[in-house]
């Protein structure tokens, strides 16, 4: 990945603060809305949801979920030279009370302080994303395949 694409791909993610959710839902396909942050190290997309969620039911079902983050229409781009990235990991939920939970409550509300609110709220909780894989679009001709380590370096405050 040339260094114009790392930054291409660290400002989508910066920038763009919802994502398409794909979890399983009884075996078939099904796609939510999520806001979501990113772990300082980019180990991990945080995402903050309900317990009567659907998408949260299907996580604590099977952790095998995917992310895509779009390059916002209307930008003066076509559609197909959209940038954007898609993401294969697992979904793991942030134990009450645990380093991991404090460390996920951390970014997202760095991202979201208006959220803070309903982090008190005992039906939500915190997931951490961590990819295996992604694809990144950077425009029309221009895809590149990622680890999920690869992705973490250019998403961390260091890459």
């Amino acid at each position: 990945m040339s260094p114009e694409h790392a930054a291409q791909l660290a400002s989508l993610v910066r920038h763009r603060t919802t994502a398409a959710l794909g979890t399983l839902h009884d075996g078939a396909p099904f796609v939510s809305m999520v806001p979501f942050a990113v772990l300082p190290d980019g180990s991990a997309f945080v995402i903050h949801v309900s317990g009567l969620a659907g998408h949260t039911k299907d996580m604590l079902a099977d952790a095998r979920v995917s992310l895509l983050v779009t390059q916002a229409e209307g930008e003066g781009v076509e559609a197909q030279a959209l940038a954007r990235v898609s993401v294969q990991g697992e979904a793991r939920l942030a134990a009450k009370g645990s380093g991991a939970e404090r460390d996920c409550r951390a970014a997202y509300l760095a991202r979201f302080p208006e959220a803070e609110p309903l982090t008190g709220f005992g039906d939500f909780s915190f997931f951490a994303i961590r990819p295996a894989q992604a694809r990144f679009v950077a425009g029309f001709a221009q895809a590149m395949s990622l680890t999920g380590d690869t992705l973490a370096r250019h998403l961390g405050k260091q890459g």
